[in-house]
């Protein structure tokens, strides 16, 4: 009986690693920091509307702000008469689309990590220590695969990919706007891009060290 109940949590720990390393990529995402890089990266393009740099980054850094569960979104800055207001109807409920799925995403990292830890602790104490560390390593292995199979979906055709993430998480046609509007203009398609790969990065690299860095016994 608790060779079976080791062997089931040696699973449990397996399945949440993926979820755990993809939400890790996403918080590390989600900090100023981001764009503080992104914006200075060679080739990103500048603003063709006539944000500066300066003006990118206080926007970019309050929208990143309010996703991370700040209330209070800049809609606009009398300072610079060209952009206010800031956001328009249609990117205003996106954002808060986007804030609701950004902020459930989080609280799954939060519990993924504290389940990780507790069954870790459990593992110490409890004997089944080599169950868990074999659980993480296949759980490195399993975000190799899926990381894979995502990054040729996504290697093939980045637009359709781009696209058919935003048809999954949502509705109609409420993620596309014109190239003038300020959320593309904060950030375009190229962050875009960098943040997929820079996601991939810290994915595959935190599956590559718990494919091949624990030893576990079987």
């Amino acid at each position: 009986m608790k060779k079976n109940l080791s062997t089931l949590l040696s699973f449990l720990v397996t399945l949440i690693i993926p979820i755990f390393l993809l939400m890790l990529g996403v918080r590390i995402l989600l900090t100023p920091a981001f764009p503080e890089v992104e914006y200075r990266m060679p080739g990103f393009p500048d603003d063709a509307y006539g944000f500066t740099q300066e003006q990118r980054l206080k926007y970019a850094k309050n929208a990143i702000d309010y996703l991370n569960n700040n209330d209070v979104l800049i809609f606009g800055d009398p300072n610079y008469e060209d952009t206010f207001p800031l956001y328009n109807q249609r990117e205003t409920n996106h954002m808060k689309d986007v804030k609701n799925l950004v902020q459930f995403g989080l609280r799954l990292w939060v519990w993924a990590t504290g389940l990780l830890a507790a069954l870790g602790v459990w593992a110490k104490f409890g004997q089944w220590r080599q169950a868990y560390l074999l659980g993480a390593k296949r759980g490195g292995w399993l975000t190799l695969i899926l990381t894979g199979l995502l990054g040729i979906l996504a290697s093939i055709n980045f637009w359709t990919f781009f696209e058919q993430f935003h048809h999954l998480f949502f509705t109609g046609d409420s993620w596309i706007f014109y190239y003038s509007d300020t959320l593309i203009r904060l950030f375009p398609m190229r962050l875009w891009q960098d943040a997929f790969l820079m996601e991939g990065i810290i994915v595959v690299g935190g599956g590559l060290a718990l494919a091949f860095g624990l030893k576990a016994k079987n």
